[in-house]
Parts: C-alpha cells; structure tokens; sequence
C-alpha cells in the first residue's frame, strides 16, 4: 500500500484542518455555555459549525484516502467527497438563512429569497449525487486520484448564486445590519474568494479551508458579541424595571391598611384584611377606616387589568372613595361621585368593581353599595358563612351618570362579614379547573367562630391546596369583620 504523501503541502493542509476542527468544537462548546444568547442564534452556530467541521473533515479524509488502492477506497472516496461538497453547500445555504434573518426583508422578499436559497441547496445537492456517475463536477482516477470534471464550474454554482444574493442583501437592506455585524458578513462573502485567488498560484495549500475557518469564527465571535452586549443592555433595564417594581410594590403595600391590630382601642370589633398580588403590583385593593368615631368604612375592590396601570388606578380609585366616605356621603352617593370622578380622564379605559359600605359601631347597622363586585359573605353567631346574593349596579367607571343601588344590613354580635375580590373563586389549578364558590365556603366553615387573621388564612390555605403550585393569574384580596358590640335585631345583609 502506497505511504501517504508527506508533502509540505499536504502537513500543512493537514495542520490547518485539524486546528479548524478545533477551533469550531471550541466554538461549539462555547455557544452551547453561552447563557446569555438566544436560543436561536445557539442552535444555529451549533448547526453551522458542526457542517463546517464536516466539511473540513470530509476533506481531510480524502486526503488521507487518496491514492490508496483497493476498490473499497474508491468507493469510500466518492462518499467523503460527497459529503464534502454537500457541506460546502450547506454552509452557503445557511449563511444566507442567517443574512436573509438579520436583513428581515418584506414578506414577500422574504418568500422569494428563501424560495431561491432552497432551490439553489437543491440544486446543488443533485449536481452533486449526479456527479458520482457520470464524473461531472470531479472523479477518482483507477489509482485513486482525485481529478477536476469537465463540469467542475458548477460545483460551485450555487455558491455563486447564493453569495449573490447574500449580496444583494447587504447592500439593500444595508441599515438593518450592525455597524459590528456588517463587516463581518462582508468578510465571509470576500476571504473565501480571495483565499481561491491565492489557491490558483499556491495549489498544494487549501487556503479555502483557513479562510472559511478564520471567516466563520470571526463572523461568529462578531454575533456572540452584538447578543451579549443587547444582552447586558436588556439586563440592565430589567434591573432597572425591577427596581421601580419593587418600589411600586412598596409604596402600594404602604397606601393599604396593613397594621393590625388595627384598631386596638375598639373592643367593638376586630377587623382583618389581606392581599396577594398575581404581579410585583396589583388591581385589588382594600380599606378601612373609621368615617367618625361611631362608624367604620369598609372597601373590597378589583380593577380591571394588571401590573402598573391597574395600580395606578387602584390608588386613584381608592383616594377617591375614602375621601368621599369621610366627607360623610352614604356609599351609593360616594360611588356616584367617584364614578363620575373617574370618567372624565379615563383614557385607558379602566374600571373598578366595588363592594363598600358603611357599619354603625354602636348599633351594628350597615348600609353598603356594591358596584358589579362579587357577593358578600356573612356568618351569624353560632352559625356558618353563607353568600348574601341581591342585584348589582354597574362597575365605577364605566359610564358617567349612573346612580348606585344600595341596601342596608344589620350585624348582631358574633356575625361576621366577608368580602372578597374574584381572585379568590377563580383561583385555578393545573387541570383549568376554578376554586369557586362552594370551596371558598367550605374554607370558611372550616372554623367559622375563628377571628379574622384565621378566617383569611384557612381560605387562603384552601386556595394553596387547591392550586397546588399553579401559577396565580389574579390577585387575591380578602377582608373579614366579626363584630363584638351590642346586640340588635339583624336583618339579612
């Protein structure tokens, strides 16, 4: 068997392939540790450097292989010289994918550029199959020697049609590239050709192969660093967002009653309130003061949407409704006011249910307006929770003008009230499956006597339960009062 040629040409064509497989495995476990890129821009220069060591690999081993005899070599050297040539042009094809992606043309272009790809690859695949039988593009002579066909131009036709167009995309849509990114898809197109003027003086050397190496890496090290540096920059706004968030939090956790006991002082009444945000800010919100010294004002409320909109207009909506009660106007004219308040620069178009009402310490009398907010639970001494359910007004800020109903309720001492936003029935769990109405009072009942703190926190147990880890997509905000003063006749509320 004939030694292989130990030529300067062929140890440095064999330095050169080997340092090129190298450095695109480098390449590779590099992207694939590069956490900071896009999982496209991943997979496709795990893909592209992974065709590109089959490519310098096929051709090493066609080197080693020629001149070999034996008809098994011969066979085997049309393979690697196949796979070789389907590589190359599988390089060109996704070099154009990915200028074609970063050039974004209209849709249209965009069609006719990825149809022309794709028929320039298909192409150049059956020029290549067809080449193996009747020695087009290249051969093996009886000793195994590679030899340039008759048709060996169009070998590299289709590289030629695909660089073309990678051209034309550079330069069209020019303002699309990066000035990082540009020069870079500029040296891909231009090294190659120039490495195959140097190769027709130096034919012993495959240049090509440095250049499409050196090329790659260069355009790949280019890319890694424009995506890191986006990157860096979307890391930094999300720092930034985050900040404001976390201090949107706190200063909506700060408008919100949330010392408790709340009121000491007052053996009246013991009063208890919560809320669990969906987002770092939420649309529900609660309150409770005292409008004077013999009265409490109660407010359960929910704003349409979420995040930092839906916050703002909380805070809004909630000003406005304290306010109004403690200028001593019975709810469903607070409501009235609030709503036409709100109406007049509401531009985003946001509304707010509510439920609020008004108890007399001394007598346990209510009277409360609920604006399109869920029902109200009420448990009376010795007994459970249990909904109260009467006719709704409309939502508050939906429609300037409207009047609200509202109804008067009586709590003896022992009863309780419950009120809630829409977060807690319809918390949901991994099979779309809706908490409801039935569990949040089954959750109630579980202690019905308890004092507010545990009331809250045996439903909100239930709802963790029952979600068992799902994702929370609304708040949930919950109230309770029992009221410990006098006695009076009760009425339903």
């Amino acid at each position: 068997m004939p030694a292989f040629n130990f030529s300067i040409g062929n140890m440095i064509n064999i330095i050169l392939i080997a340092a090129g497989i190298g450095i695109c495995g480098m390449i590779i476990l590099q992207v694939n540790s590069g956490t900071q890129l896009r999982k496209e821009v991943t997979r496709y220069f795990r893909l592209f450097f992974s065709i590109v060591i089959l490519y310098i690999g096929s051709h090493l081993v066609r080197m080693l292989l020629e001149g070999q005899p034996g008809p098994v070599v011969h066979y085997a050297l049309y393979g690697v010289t196949l796979l070789e040539f389907l590589a190359s042009g599988a390089m060109a094809f996704l070099f154009s994918g990915l200028t074609l992606f970063i050039a974004a043309p209209e849709k249209d272009q965009n069609r006719r550029y990825t149809m022309l790809f794709i028929g320039t690859l298909a192409l150049h695949a059956v020029l290549m199959i067809v080449s193996q039988f009747i020695s087009l593009c290249y051969y093996f002579d009886a000793d195994n020697i590679y030899h340039r066909g008759p048709g060996y131009l169009f070998s590299n036709l289709a590289h030629v049609i695909m660089l073309g167009g990678d051209v034309v995309l550079l330069i069209r849509y020019r303002n699309k590239f990066s000035d990082r990114i540009r020069p870079a898809f500029w040296n891909y197109i231009i090294a190659p050709l120039a490495a195959i003027l140097i190769q027709a003086f130096f034919r012993d050397v495959q240049f090509i192969i440095l250049a499409t190496v050196a090329a790659a890496v260069y355009m790949s090290m280019v890319i890694m660093r424009d995506q890191m540096l986006k990157y860096e920059k979307q890391q930094a706004v999300t720092n930034r967002l985050s900040t404001e968030l976390n201090m949107a939090t706190a200063i909506q956790a700060s408008q919100l009653p949330r010392l408790f006991p709340a009121f000491p002082n007052r053996p009246e009444f013991d009063v208890y309130a919560s809320m669990k945000p969906a987002k770092e800010v939420g649309g529900d919100f609660y309150d409770f003061f005292l409008v004077d010294n013999d009265h409490i004002g109660l407010v359960m409320a929910d704003v349409s949407g979420k995040g930092v909109p839906a916050a703002l207009f909380m805070m809004v909506a909630r000003v406005l409704i304290k306010a109004h009660l403690q200028n001593g106007e019975s709810p469903a004219v607070a409501l009235e006011n609030v709503n036409n308040q709100l109406c007049e620069s509401n531009e985003a178009e946001l509304f707010v249910t509510v439920w609020t009402g008004v108890l007399e310490i001394s007598t346990g009398k209510g009277v409360a307006a609920n604006a399109g907010h869920e029902h109200p639970a009420i448990r009376r001494a010795n007994g459970e929770y249990a909904l109260q359910v009467y006719r709704h007004s409309p939502a508050v800020a939906t429609m300037d003008g409207i009047p609200f109903r509202e109804h008067s309720f009586q709590l003896n001492p022992g009863d309780s009230l419950f009120v809630y936003t829409d977060g807690v029935a319809e918390a949901t769990n991994a099979n779309n499956e809706l908490f409801g109405n039935d569990r949040m009072l089954d959750a109630l009942n579980v202690h019905p006597d308890a004092q507010p703190e545990e009331v809250l926190s045996n439903v909100m147990k239930g709802i963790d339960a029952f979600v068992a880890g799902a994702e929370q997509f609304d708040d949930i905000t919950m109230l309770c009062l029992k009221y410990n003063g006098p006695a009076a006749s009760g009425e339903q509320a």
